[in-house]
Protein backbone atom coordinates (compact mmCIF):
# COMPACT_ATOMS: atom_id res chain seq x y z
CA UNK A 1 0.00 0.00 0.00
CA UNK A 2 1.88 3.43 -1.03
CA UNK A 3 1.81 5.16 2.46
CA UNK A 4 2.71 8.77 3.18
CA UNK A 5 5.20 9.19 6.15
CA UNK A 6 2.18 9.69 8.34
CA UNK A 7 1.02 6.03 7.16
CA UNK A 8 -1.58 7.13 5.52
CA UNK A 9 -2.98 5.12 2.24
CA UNK A 10 -3.22 6.89 -1.17
CA UNK A 11 -6.21 5.91 -2.63
CA UNK A 12 -7.14 6.55 -6.37
CA UNK A 13 -10.78 6.35 -7.91
CA UNK A 14 -11.00 5.89 -11.79
CA UNK A 15 -14.11 6.66 -12.84
CA UNK A 16 -14.97 5.49 -16.61
CA UNK A 17 -17.14 7.24 -19.32
CA UNK A 18 -21.31 6.73 -21.07
CA UNK A 19 -21.58 3.37 -22.07
CA UNK A 20 -18.05 1.73 -20.45
CA UNK A 21 -17.73 0.04 -17.49
CA UNK A 22 -14.84 -1.01 -14.88
CA UNK A 23 -13.44 -3.42 -17.64
CA UNK A 24 -13.40 -0.89 -20.32
CA UNK A 25 -10.51 1.14 -22.05
CA UNK A 26 -7.12 1.24 -20.21
CA UNK A 27 -8.84 0.99 -16.71
CA UNK A 28 -7.82 -2.25 -15.79
CA UNK A 29 -3.82 -1.54 -17.09
CA UNK A 30 -4.18 1.54 -15.08
CA UNK A 31 -5.50 -0.53 -12.14
CA UNK A 32 -2.76 -3.00 -12.18
CA UNK A 33 -0.02 -0.15 -12.97
CA UNK A 34 -1.10 1.57 -9.61
CA UNK A 35 -1.28 -1.26 -7.12
CA UNK A 36 2.01 -2.62 -8.17
CA UNK A 37 2.91 0.55 -6.99
CA UNK A 38 1.19 0.26 -3.79
CA UNK A 39 -1.77 2.56 -4.32
CA UNK A 40 -5.32 1.16 -2.95
CA UNK A 41 -7.42 1.65 -6.73
CA UNK A 42 -11.29 1.78 -6.93
CA UNK A 43 -12.49 1.24 -10.45
CA UNK A 44 -16.78 1.29 -9.56
CA UNK A 45 -19.21 0.36 -12.18
CA UNK A 46 -21.08 3.46 -12.56
CA UNK A 47 -24.66 3.25 -12.31
CA UNK A 48 -26.69 3.15 -15.22
CA UNK A 49 -24.04 3.50 -17.87
CA UNK A 50 -26.08 3.26 -20.88
CA UNK A 51 -28.18 6.61 -19.55
CA UNK A 52 -25.83 7.89 -16.80
CA UNK A 53 -27.25 10.91 -14.92
CA UNK A 54 -25.17 14.07 -13.71
CA UNK A 55 -26.69 13.86 -9.56
CA UNK A 56 -27.06 10.12 -9.47
CA UNK A 57 -23.42 9.25 -10.70
CA UNK A 58 -21.72 12.56 -8.24
CA UNK A 59 -23.40 11.22 -5.74
CA UNK A 60 -22.45 7.76 -6.07
CA UNK A 61 -18.93 8.72 -6.20
CA UNK A 62 -19.35 10.85 -2.81
CA UNK A 63 -20.33 7.98 -1.21
CA UNK A 64 -17.88 5.76 -2.51
CA UNK A 65 -14.74 8.20 -1.59
CA UNK A 66 -16.33 9.00 1.90
CA UNK A 67 -14.24 11.16 3.24
CA UNK A 68 -11.55 13.13 0.94
CA UNK A 69 -8.33 14.17 2.34
CA UNK A 70 -4.72 14.89 0.32
CA UNK A 71 -4.39 11.47 0.09
CA UNK A 72 -7.42 10.54 -2.33
CA UNK A 73 -6.82 11.24 -6.30
CA UNK A 74 -9.35 11.04 -9.49
CA UNK A 75 -8.99 9.92 -12.85
CA UNK A 76 -11.95 10.56 -15.37
CA UNK A 77 -12.23 9.59 -18.95
CA UNK A 78 -14.84 11.63 -20.84
CA UNK A 79 -18.23 12.04 -19.01
CA UNK A 80 -16.54 10.66 -15.74
CA UNK A 81 -13.98 13.71 -16.16
CA UNK A 82 -17.68 15.65 -16.10
CA UNK A 83 -18.71 13.75 -12.96
CA UNK A 84 -14.84 14.32 -10.98
CA UNK A 85 -15.21 18.00 -11.48
CA UNK A 86 -18.76 17.93 -10.04
CA UNK A 87 -18.04 16.30 -7.33
CA UNK A 88 -14.68 18.37 -7.09
CA UNK A 89 -16.82 21.53 -7.01
CA UNK A 90 -19.33 19.85 -3.95
CA UNK A 91 -16.26 19.37 -1.34
CA UNK A 92 -16.44 23.21 -0.18
CA UNK A 93 -13.10 23.62 1.28
CA UNK A 94 -11.77 20.14 1.60
CA UNK A 95 -8.74 19.30 -0.49
CA UNK A 96 -7.87 15.84 -2.43
CA UNK A 97 -4.30 15.12 -3.90
CA UNK A 98 -4.73 15.68 -7.82
CA UNK A 99 -6.76 14.93 -10.47
CA UNK A 100 -6.13 13.40 -13.89
CA UNK A 101 -9.17 14.17 -16.55
CA UNK A 102 -8.39 12.40 -19.46
CA UNK A 103 -10.82 13.36 -23.06
CA UNK A 104 -13.05 15.68 -20.58
CA UNK A 105 -16.69 15.94 -21.56
CA UNK A 106 -16.92 19.08 -20.92
CA UNK A 107 -17.30 22.82 -23.48
CA UNK A 108 -17.20 22.06 -27.04
CA UNK A 109 -18.74 18.16 -27.81
CA UNK A 110 -20.03 16.55 -30.58
CA UNK A 111 -23.29 15.34 -30.04
CA UNK A 112 -25.43 12.89 -32.09
CA UNK A 113 -29.27 13.49 -31.82
CA UNK A 114 -32.01 12.06 -29.61
CA UNK A 115 -32.18 10.74 -26.51
CA UNK A 116 -28.08 10.93 -26.25
CA UNK A 117 -28.67 14.62 -26.66
CA UNK A 118 -31.48 14.26 -24.02
CA UNK A 119 -28.79 12.61 -22.14
CA UNK A 120 -26.41 15.21 -22.44
CA UNK A 121 -27.74 18.57 -21.74
CA UNK A 122 -27.89 18.25 -18.26
CA UNK A 123 -24.00 17.36 -18.12
CA UNK A 124 -22.97 20.28 -20.61
CA UNK A 125 -25.44 22.77 -19.67
CA UNK A 126 -25.65 23.09 -15.96
CA UNK A 127 -22.47 25.44 -14.69
CA UNK A 128 -19.80 24.05 -12.78
CA UNK A 129 -18.05 26.76 -10.61
CA UNK A 130 -14.43 26.48 -11.50
CA UNK A 131 -13.60 28.65 -8.83
CA UNK A 132 -14.51 25.77 -6.46
CA UNK A 133 -13.13 23.14 -8.41
CA UNK A 134 -9.59 24.77 -8.65
CA UNK A 135 -9.78 24.85 -4.31
CA UNK A 136 -10.19 21.30 -3.99
CA UNK A 137 -6.79 20.56 -5.51
CA UNK A 138 -3.55 22.22 -6.49
CA UNK A 139 -2.70 19.81 -9.19
CA UNK A 140 -4.43 18.95 -12.41
CA UNK A 141 -3.85 17.08 -15.47
CA UNK A 142 -5.93 17.04 -18.42
CA UNK A 143 -5.54 14.40 -21.56
CA UNK A 144 -6.74 15.18 -24.63
CA UNK A 145 -5.91 13.78 -28.18
CA UNK A 146 -5.76 15.50 -31.39
CA UNK A 147 -8.14 13.62 -33.17
CA UNK A 148 -10.80 13.18 -30.86
CA UNK A 149 -14.20 13.25 -32.53
CA UNK A 150 -16.12 13.68 -29.85
CA UNK A 151 -14.19 16.38 -27.21
CA UNK A 152 -12.43 19.14 -28.96
CA UNK A 153 -9.06 19.93 -28.44
CA UNK A 154 -9.70 23.13 -28.30
CA UNK A 155 -11.23 22.76 -24.80
CA UNK A 156 -7.35 22.51 -23.68
CA UNK A 157 -6.89 26.24 -23.34
CA UNK A 158 -10.05 26.26 -21.26
CA UNK A 159 -8.60 23.67 -18.79
CA UNK A 160 -5.09 25.33 -18.99
CA UNK A 161 -6.49 28.76 -17.99
CA UNK A 162 -9.23 27.85 -15.33
CA UNK A 163 -7.38 25.27 -13.72
CA UNK A 164 -3.89 26.10 -14.09
CA UNK A 165 -4.16 22.38 -15.65
CA UNK A 166 -0.79 20.63 -17.13
CA UNK A 167 -1.94 19.55 -20.44
CA UNK A 168 -0.93 16.73 -22.25
CA UNK A 169 -1.56 16.20 -26.06
CA UNK A 170 -2.27 12.61 -27.30
CA UNK A 171 -1.22 11.61 -31.34
CA UNK A 172 -4.07 10.04 -32.96
CA UNK A 173 -5.66 8.57 -29.84
CA UNK A 174 -9.24 8.74 -31.18
CA UNK A 175 -11.55 9.05 -27.40
CA UNK A 176 -8.93 7.54 -25.87
CA UNK A 177 -11.38 4.01 -25.46
CA UNK A 178 -10.96 0.64 -26.23
CA UNK A 179 -13.14 0.89 -29.77
CA UNK A 180 -9.87 3.22 -30.88
CA UNK A 181 -7.65 0.55 -29.77
CA UNK A 182 -6.37 2.63 -26.49
CA UNK A 183 -6.03 -0.51 -24.02
CA UNK A 184 -3.37 1.31 -21.91
CA UNK A 185 -2.62 5.17 -21.61
CA UNK A 186 0.63 5.87 -19.81
CA UNK A 187 0.33 9.83 -20.08
CA UNK A 188 -2.05 9.10 -16.91
CA UNK A 189 0.07 6.75 -15.22
CA UNK A 190 2.35 9.27 -15.04
CA UNK A 191 0.60 11.89 -14.20
CA UNK A 192 -0.65 10.08 -10.88
CA UNK A 193 2.75 9.01 -10.26
CA UNK A 194 4.14 12.77 -10.62
CA UNK A 195 1.44 14.08 -8.06
CA UNK A 196 3.45 12.43 -5.48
Amino acid sequence: MKQTSNGTRKRVFIVHGWEADSSSDWFPWLKRELETRGYDVTVPDMPDTNHPNKDTWVQFLAALIGEPDENTYLVGHSIGGNTALRYLESLNGKKIGGVVLAAPYYGKVTLESGEAKKIADPWLNTPIDFSKVKAASDKFVCIFSDNDEWVSIKNKDFFEKTLSSRIVVEHDKSHLNMGDGITELPSALEAILGFN
